[in-house]
């Protein structure tokens, strides 16, 4: 009897490509482009064994996990998902792996943010189409400061990026040394003092319950009129709200974003009008180079489950 594989939020039809689906003896693969919720995505999956999930794209939860009573595997790419629910997927006897990453793709996503940002790149664009011609001025970076809240594996990457460019880099987190700072290319401040001194601040930590809600009202407008928040992480971690607030009433001098508390974010959102605001649908891993580290893994991660020797196996 044939098992049943479901490649889940497969916008852009590119997981069969990515990996040899074929290896995978006595399975059936199935990809799902459109994204699936609630009750409909309760029905679509039963009757499958293994699920990869894209990201955080779908929630796992463990009221989820316990209408899907022939699920055995659930994989993630990536090596870690707020969005499962580990625990519950464990008391219930389904396994959960996760993939390896690029180490690169966020970084270099949070950048080009960053660079269009500062010299208005999509504006100067929509500008040049509709008739004009150097409609605003720029922002040179060299001589600027950069402040990164969140100084690991992206953090670092960035602040060498802000070197390349002659900025100066400020850091701060809660358990951040100034050594490991310093040895970042960066300096090590408080958390205030990361808002009030920077002209830009990228946020590339994790969320957690120490994270939720860190950036709100009172560090927007430390970064002032003319700051720019730069956020590829989480959105969870700036109050959307005095976002928004802090946008229209010109205390802050406009944000570069990648990620949203509700994904896909939905026709209407404030956001969507919100002046000085860059956006990209969560863009931060898309590439080529990534997805195939995602499905070659996640092929592996089935392969392995299947010959009972599961590999990267997640724990709560």
């Amino acid at each position: 009897m044939m098992r049943r594989l479901a490649l889940l939020d497969d916008y852009q039809d590119v997981a069969r490509d990515c990996a040899d689906w074929g290896e995978l003896a006595g399975w059936e693969v199935q990809t799902f482009r459109r994204h699936v919720t609630g009750r409909e995505l309760v029905a679509e999956l039963q009757g499958f064994a293994a699920v990869v999930a894209m990201r955080e794209r779908t929630a796992f939860d463990r009221s989820l996990l316990e209408e899907l009573p022939d699920l055995e595997l659930l994989v993630t790419t990536g090596a870690r998902n707020a969005s499962i629910d580990v625990a519950a997927a464990n008391d219930l006897g389904i396994t959960v792996c996760g993939t390896g990453s690029s180490p690169t793709a966020a970084p270099e996503l949070t950048w080009a943010l960053l660079m269009a940002a500062v010299r208005d790149i999509p504006g100067q664009q929509e500008a040049l189409r509709e008739g004009g011609w150097q409609t605003g001025v720029g922002t040179e970076l060299a001589g600027k400061t950069l402040g990164i809240l969140g100084l690991g594996r992206i953090g670092t990457r960035l602040a060498a990026y802000a070197r390349v460019f002659e900025m100066d880099v400020l850091a701060w987190s809660e358990n951040l040394t100034a050594a490991r700072a310093d040895a970042a290319g960066a300096r090590l401040v408080d958390q205030a003092g990361l808002f009030a001194e920077s002209d830009i601040v990228a946020i590339t930590t994790r969320l957690s319950d120490r994270t939720r809600g860190l950036v709100g009202r009172a560090e927007l407008e430390a970064l002032g009129p003319d700051g720019l928040l730069v956020n590829t992480s989480r959105a969870g971690i700036v109050d959307t709200d005095a976002l928004i607030a802090a946008l229209e009433e010109g205390t802050l001098g406009g944000a570069a974003l990648d990620v949203y508390d509700d994904e896909p974010l939905q026709p209407g959102h404030q956001l969507l009008e919100a002046p000085r605001a860059l956006l990209t649908p969560h863009l931060g891993y898309v590439t080529r180079e990534q997805y195939r580290i995602f499905y070659q893994d996640a092929l592996e991660d089935v392969r392995a489950w299947t010959d009972g020797r599961p590999v990267r196996v997640l724990t709560p």
